[in-house]
């Protein structure tokens, strides 16, 4: 048996609490957390690097040239030679750029509420009951989405004056159309998005809620819903972007007044060709306008977007 001194007693402890031994044993600090970096530092730091590059390279060439004279942009140049900060003011004259920004956030806006919450609707019924024609149901909606937009340009346009004639009212040219139009595309995809939320949703909740004498309706509005935001926050915002790009479908049903910003963009391109030197300035300054609802967007809605509401829920 053998017996310990002080002086090793001491060494023992000193040893152990020491900082470095603390920090060796700390986890994720220690040699062992490098064996789960899959790419050694330097090598992960170029490739993020080259990343960046790639996305932030052609934003940062559209701010410049907004702010860079027309002759400069056409020679090539990629720095300002001088600042022209009067392209983000001409630009709402030029461009006719307030009234398609206005009509594309009424447009789209309404189509995302609107779309995001039918689709939660239709997804819970879809979800959490059996009836017949349910799988032949959801994969119709599967379906639609390989179906390519240029191929329904005509059948939707034709519609619509059907219905107009019929009806004796006017539809294209207005906003309802591309309302109606943004709407029928987005729904299939948004309600996809819900259902594979919702199947994630535990139906304890519900259950206890239904064993409460709760109806179906004030399930979905009062514990669906609330548990459901970072999905309906997701297939909202797929139906914004949607509309807020499209241009095939606006450029054919709508009018100077009710033009959407892409379709204001687009004639502004085509009234530039042929001439001596376009307005490059004035035409990426009215891009990243058009831009900045979209980026707000996304930092308005990025915690939903990031993680779930439901952890925890269910013990």
């Amino acid at each position: 048996m053998t017996t310990e001194t002080p002086t090793t007693q001491t060494r023992a402890l000193h040893a152990v609490s020491s900082p470095k031994v603390a920090r060796a044993s700390r986890p994720g600090t220690g040699p062992s957390a490098d064996v789960t970096r899959l790419l050694p530092r330097p090598l992960l730091v170029a490739i993020i690097t080259v990343l960046l590059i790639i996305v932030l390279g052609p934003v940062l060439y559209m701010l410049f040239a907004s702010v860079n004279s027309d002759v400069a942009v056409a020679a090539g140049a990629f720095f300002p030679t001088e600042l022209h900060l009067d392209n983000y003011l001409k630009v709402w004259s030029t461009v006719d750029l307030g009234t398609g920004l206005m009509n594309s956030v009424i447009i789209c806006a309404a189509v995302a509420i609107v779309c995001a919450f039918l689709a939660v609707a239709t997804a819970y019924v879809l979800v959490r009951y059996e009836f017949r024609g349910r799988l032949t149901f959801l994969r119709g909606l599967l379906g639609l989405q390989s179906i390519p937009g240029t191929l329904m340009l005509l059948p939707v346009f034709v519609l619509f004056s059907s219905t107009a004639s019929l009806l004796g009212i006017q539809i294209i040219g207005t906003r309802w159309a591309v309302f109606i139009t943004y709407l029928t595309f987005a729904l299939p995809f948004s309600t996809w998005v819900m259902v594979t939320y919702l199947r994630g949703l535990p139906k304890a909740l519900e259950e206890a809620a239904r064993i409460d004498g709760a109806s179906s309706w004030r399930i979905l509005t009062q514990i669906v819903m609330p548990l459901s935001w970072p999905g309906i926050v997701v297939s909202g915002i797929f139906a914004f972007l949607l509309g807020w790009n499209d241009v095939l479908f606006a450029s054919v049903l709508t009018n100077p007044e009710s033009r959407t910003a892409a379709v204001a963009l687009q004639v502004f391109g085509a009234t530039q060709e042929g001439g001596a030197i376009p307005l490059y300035g004035q035409m990426m300054a009215a891009s990243l306008i058009c831009a900045v609802p979209v980026v707000v967007l996304y930092l308005v809605f990025q915690r939903y977007l990031i993680g779930g509401l439901t952890s925890g829920g269910v013990k």
